[in-house]
């Protein structure tokens, strides 16, 4: 009886392991079974109900494209053809929108064409302005290459970047006017950010109009003392073409920057005055609800002391209305917003964890709103109406995000979504509906319509086809594990064990992080690629584990603010004694613990394969930051201050420091047109690592940016990956 049970249980799982489909990395990175599909961005009419599709129609033998009205509820029923394909033509050539947008009053659309990149946030394209009552299309400007178009608030009006130059099309007289003609390539920027801040602040564009369409605010950035850092680009020619562009390290000069005030009606420009000291940012601007008054934040260079600036367009009286201090760093966020013309709500983590406040315009407090151990994330929005706020939060701990509503009184609180797990609302115009996506660590997200009150309307997507493959390939499911560190602090994070996981063998271990300041990897949400390729590892006999150390958000200011003047210290230590709790486990071969991460994750690699030179076997380390000095100055010295004023923060954090303690496997990847981590960290690593005689692996990607993406590029990195994996842990 014994000898058949035994035999029977192996013959089961062998069934299971012949019987389930072998996952490959060609599927799940070009497969679309293997995808989530996007969340539509339903273009919405300004009554909340109505929406707006694009369309393919044969049209005389020839693909053209329309654009159809239809009903959010009943989005079977098709209601008139809004642009049709023949309108869709200049100069007798098809055009075909990649999107559009409304003015205001809903009387025209702008439409692009598909757009190119230029860096994280920006890119230019070709627009057109689509006029529904005349029906005649035009193009909004004979100058190619037009950036951040912006309709007036009265829709009669668009303003533009071309060549760093501010323009302004009339839509009534067709008439377009010059704002500023000193733009010049790495020279002067007007109305659209300098890479810098364009990647640390999260905004490319720094113009806005008032509340009547007479003015029109925007920053002058001047980097002419900026130094240029310069990319050899490989196209197959005899010499390589070279890209230059403005990139102030850490200690290094910044943009000049200037806040200057366009008058429509008198044609003339006037500066704001910004203060004696030029070495300042200036990360928002964005007029109040009073068309005379521009409200501006003026952040200092070491990023502690941030003030916001009411200035007064008829009187010129630049006021603080409100200055928000730290002993470490104050974080830039898109949450001030206007209530009526009597206040404004604003976000802060002066009381040990981010919340939101409501103050009147003078700057006084009104009162908290959101109050409690557990950080907002996300103001999602408000609606001026009803005078509710809708935010998502830590509430249920670092690894969710829960959506709630609030009255700006801080009363009626609702929880409107599962306390468990991660949603990312958008709310739509009228504030009738949102749309949500929700998911956790182990379900696809399944895309919903909400009433405002969380009611679900109905399903758009529930990516049946992904659960289906989980299913197919017996995949098995992420658990969260917690531990104390040496310093008695609970970290966090999750483990995926191998599909016939066997607790009496011992299985090497594949870490995953990114660990940066105010990051979540161990988050409790969906994430697509990472998923299968943590799957495809549990395939090959990986258990694979990912915990957030400290820096990482959603557990109040003390924790995410703790790594200040020694990024990557603790980050580090986080990661080595995780690495110990894992060795600790019967199951785990100690001896074959191994780490990979990506940017600031592979900065980390970088230094735990020498630093932790005991505890890990191999390290894969993709476009890493390999010495402080190499970086940006906004982020850098948000978290270390100056290389002048912290010397030993730098020096003791800076990965090239300890190439000489790698006893393992490395393998370092990097692509050589990484603008945001320059290739350079790489190259200077791999300089000191022949220094001291240190073997290690080194892939290159050509012309490959910090995505390192395009073609057949994942492919072969993810290949490559896998490959030293499988030899070298």
């Amino acid at each position: 009886m014994k000898l058949y049970i035994t035999v029977s249980f192996l013959f089961f799982n062998a069934y299971l392991v012949f019987a389930q489909p072998f996952l490959n990395l060609k599927d799940i990175i070009t497969h679309a079974d293997y995808k989530t599909k996007l969340l539509s961005d339903y273009n919405m009419m300004a009554d909340g109900v109505y929406y707006l599709t694009t369309g393919l129609k044969i049209e005389n033998n020839i693909d053209s494209v329309y654009i159809t009205k239809h009903n959010l509820i009943d989005s079977t029923e098709r209601h008139q053809n809004i642009l049709f394909a023949k309108k869709l033509y200049i100069n007798g050539k098809p055009i075909f929108p990649a999107g559009f947008t409304f003015n205001n009053d809903e009387s025209k659309l702008l439409i692009n064409q598909k757009p190119t990149t230029i860096y994280r946030h920006s890119s230019y394209t070709t627009y057109f302005v689509y006029d529904l009552k005349s029906t005649i299309l035009t193009p909004l400007s004979d100058k190619q290459e037009q950036m951040f178009p912006t309709f007036s608030p009265k829709g009669d009006a668009i303003a533009f970047i071309y060549k760093n130059n501010i323009y302004i099309k009339n839509l009534i007289s067709n008439k377009e006017a010059q704002i500023t003609k000193d733009g010049e390539l790495n020279k002067i920027k007007n109305g659209w950010a300098d890479w810098v801040y364009e990647e640390e602040f999260s905004e490319p564009v720094y113009f806005a109009w008032n509340a009547d369409g007479t003015k029109l605010a925007f920053v002058r950035f001047d980097e002419s003392k900026v130094k240029e850092f310069n990319m050899e680009i490989f196209n197959g020619n005899s010499y390589p073409d070279k890209e230059s562009f403005k990139y102030p390290k850490a200690g290094e000069a910044n943009s000049t920057v200037s806040l200057l005030i366009y008058d429509i009606t008198t044609a003339k420009t006037k500066s704001v005055a910004l203060g004696k000291n030029p070495d300042i940012y200036i990360p928002r601007i964005k007029w109040t609800n009073d068309a005379a008054t521009l409200s501006y934040e003026k952040l200092n260079r070491l990023q502690n002391n941030l003030e916001l600036h009411f200035v007064n367009i008829k009187t010129w009286v630049d006021q603080i209305i409100l200055t928000e201090t730290s002993t470490t760093y104050v974080d830039i966020t898109d949450n001030l917003t206007f209530v009526d013309n009597t206040g404004f709500i604003w976000s802060s983590e002066s009381s040990g964890y981010n919340h939101l406040y409501f103050y009147n315009l003078n700057g006084t407090l009104i009162n908290q709103i959101t109050n409690g151990n557990w950080d907002v994330v996300d103001l999602k929005a408000f609606d001026p109406s009803s005078k509710k706020l809708y935010f998502t939060s830590t509430e249920y701990g670092q690894m969710n995000r829960t959506l709630f509503s609030i009255n700006i009184n801080g009363n009626e609180k609702a929880q409107l979504t599962s306390a468990n797990g991660t949603a990312n609302p958008k709310f739509l115009k009228g504030f009738k509906y949102f749309l949500n996506s929700y998911s956790d660590i182990n379900t696809p997200p399944v895309y919903t319509l909400h009433s405002i009150n969380g009611d679900i309307v109905k399903v758009l997507e529930s990516h049946q086809t992904l659960n289906d493959k989980k299913n197919e390939h017996v995949t098995t499911n992420k658990t969260y594990f917690s531990f104390k560190n040496s310093d008695s602090i609970l970290l966090h994070g999750w483990m995926k064990l191998p599909n016939n996981f066997d607790p009496r063998k011992k299985y090497p271990v594949y870490m995953y992080a990114y660990n940066g300041p105010g990051s979540n990897a161990s988050a409790n949400q969906w994430n697509n690629f990472d998923y299968w390729w943590h799957s495809l590892l549990n395939q090959e006999g990986y258990i694979v584990t990912c915990v957030d150390g400290r820096g990482t958000m959603g557990r109040g200011k003390d924790f995410k603010h703790s790594t200040f003047m020694q990024l990557g210290h603790y980050e580090t230590k986080d990661q080595i004694e995780a690495a110990q709790y894992l060795s600790n486990l019967e199951y785990i071969d100690r001896d074959r613990i191994g780490f990979q991460g990506w940017s600031f994750g592979g900065y980390l690699a970088s230094l735990l394969i020498s630093k932790g030179a005991d505890y890990f076997k191999a390290a894969i380390a993709v476009a890493p930051v390999t010495n402080w000095k190499y970086y940006d100055n906004i982020y850098t010295e948000r978290f270390l201050q100056t290389p002048q004023s912290n010397k030993l923060g730098y020096e003791n954090n800076s990965p090239i420091n300890f190439a000489k303690n790698i006893k393992g496997n490395f393998l370092l990847i990097h692509g050589s047109a990484d603008d945001n981590v320059h290739y350079q960290n790489s190259m200077e690593l791999a300089n000191e690592l022949v220094k001291h005689n240190i073997a290690f692996d080194f892939m290159v990607y050509p012309n490959k940016n910090h995505g390192i993406y395009g073609g057949q590029t994942r492919l072969h990195l993810y290949t490559k990956m896998l490959e030293f994996i499988k030899a070298k842990l």
